[in-house]
């Protein structure tokens, strides 16, 4: 792994801007991007950027399922707000979270994984050391699943809803082996709440109870920190 770290998220955001202009120089064609406030950082140092991705793909992490892509909280909406608005991508892939039939929109997306391989992967990490919706317990060998969202994921996102009872109860997320398929991985923690989940991620043993720490395993990785997140390292 390749640790890297910053004053704060907008210093991360420029190394993320680099890594992003880095592997476009090197002929990157596909990107696999993600949601939440870990990467907005880095998306608004690539709206203002020069960077062209009108002839690239991307594909993201996850959508929550129940929401069409045009609702304020879906996470297609996020990328539009924070990304493809004004550096749009020749085609963006995002779970269509209407689909109600989890092993169909699964495979469909299993499909474009195969069809765009990604040469850069995206990724925040959660405090119990979950990557995209994979939380402590799933294979390692997962593809593009649908996951029912624990207790403490639905809690820490019903301050982006109304109340509680509106946050989605299921998501599709790409697997952690669809995850690993990546050429290049990027992944970013900031605060002192994620120090435990980065130590275990870099320092821990492989294991499923911490998903990230399959990272270890890769080729590829670069890790972006603050000095709170890497304060038990």
């Amino acid at each position: 792994m390749n640790i890297m770290i910053v004053k704060d998220q907008l210093e991360g955001g420029k190394a993320g801007l680099k890594i992003f202009s880095d592997a476009l120089a090197n002929g990157a064609e596909v990107f696999g991007l993600a949601t939440g406030s870990t990467p907005i950082s880095i998306y608004n140092d690539i709206r203002a950027s020069d960077l062209d991705f009108s002839d690239k793909i991307s594909i993201n992490l996850d959508e929550y399922k129940g929401i069409s892509g045009d609702h304020p909280q879906s996470y297609r909406y996020f990328m539009n707000e924070h990304l493809f608005a004004d550096k749009p991508f020749k085609e963006s892939f995002v779970p269509n979270g209407l689909n109600e039939d989890g092993q169909a929109e699964a495979a469909r997306y299993d499909a474009i994984l195969e069809k765009y391989p990604r040469d850069l992967q995206i990724l925040g990490l959660g405090q119990n050391g979950h990557i995209g919706f994979n939380e402590p317990g799933t294979l390692f060998s997962s593809t593009t699943h649908e996951v029912d969202l624990t207790e403490s994921t639905i809690e820490a996102n019903a301050r982006f809803f109304e109340n509680e009872n509106e946050v989605p109860r299921q998501a599709y997320s790409m697997g952690i082996k669809s995850i690993m398929d990546a050429k290049q991985i990027l992944i970013v923690a900031y605060g002192e709440n994620k120090a435990k989940a980065v130590s275990a991620m870099i320092n821990g043993r492989v294991t499923e109870d911490v998903p990230a720490s399959i990272l270890q395993t890769h080729s590829n990785v670069t890790v972006i920190l603050d000095d709170a997140a890497a304060s038990l390292l």
